[in-house]
């Protein structure tokens, strides 16, 4: 089992964090509030709560703050996330949800990266999720798809090792500028809400022919 640290008290991040606690892993509560920190905590039961700021505790570090901030929180967080995994699930969309904020040819996750420490390790995941459906579980019997992207390969068995933990299936997409399509496939979910599906209830999943 592996030690959590989550940076973010959002739906994303309890979620999570709930997830995680059930799969036996340590879990760390970290955000600006301490209430909110500390009511989070107490909500989930068996969580702890950091200090924002502080080196985290966890091995594996999941960035669950809005695109907007994320590079400046790890920015701030600095060398204490150095030998760690830093999970982004962010993603980088627009005000109306009709494209990316990323420079032209770039992810969410790469300008995460060029903020992170030299020995830290940055893996894409969670993002092409609802809060509330990786809350629910399988789905009519079959796992969530958690895609992943990321430039280290121990790092990304790590994540792989985590998501299955939770219950999930890890599907890796590749290296890191893979981060990409998958920052679009989330855009494509915002799309199908607006114009085809009109709720959040569904996952993007992959169905495998025998």
């Amino acid at each position: 089992m592996s030690s959590i640290s989550i940076i973010g008290l959002g739906n994303m991040a309890g979620a999570l964090a709930d997830r995680a606690l059930v799969g036996g892993h340590a879990v760390e509560i970290i955000g600006r509030d301490p209430a909110n920190a500390k009511e989070l905590a107490a909500v989930l039961g068996g969580a702890t709560v950091g200090a924002a700021g502080a080196a985290p505790a966890g091995d594996i570090v999941v960035l669950a703050v809005p695109y907007g901030s994320a590079a400046a929180v790890v920015s701030e967080y600095g060398d204490t996330l150095r030998g760690k995994v830093v999970i982004d699930i962010t993603n980088p969309v627009n005000a109306d949800f009709t494209g990316l904020v990323t420079p032209e040819g770039s992810s969410g996750a790469q300008e995460i990266a060029k903020a992170a420490p030299v020995g830290a390790h940055v893996v894409k995941a969670f993002n092409t999720l609802y809060s509330h459906v990786l809350a629910a579980g399988p789905a009519e019997g079959r796992p969530l798809d958690v895609f992943i992207a990321g430039d280290d390969a121990q790092a990304k068995a790590r994540v792989s090792a985590f998501i299955e933990s939770l219950g999930l299936r890890p599907m890796d997409t590749g290296q890191l500028p893979m981060a990409r399509t998958s920052e679009n496939a989330a855009l494509l979910m915002l799309g199908l809400v607006a114009h085809s599906i009109k709720h959040t209830n569904f996952f993007l999943g992959v169905s495998i022919s025998s």
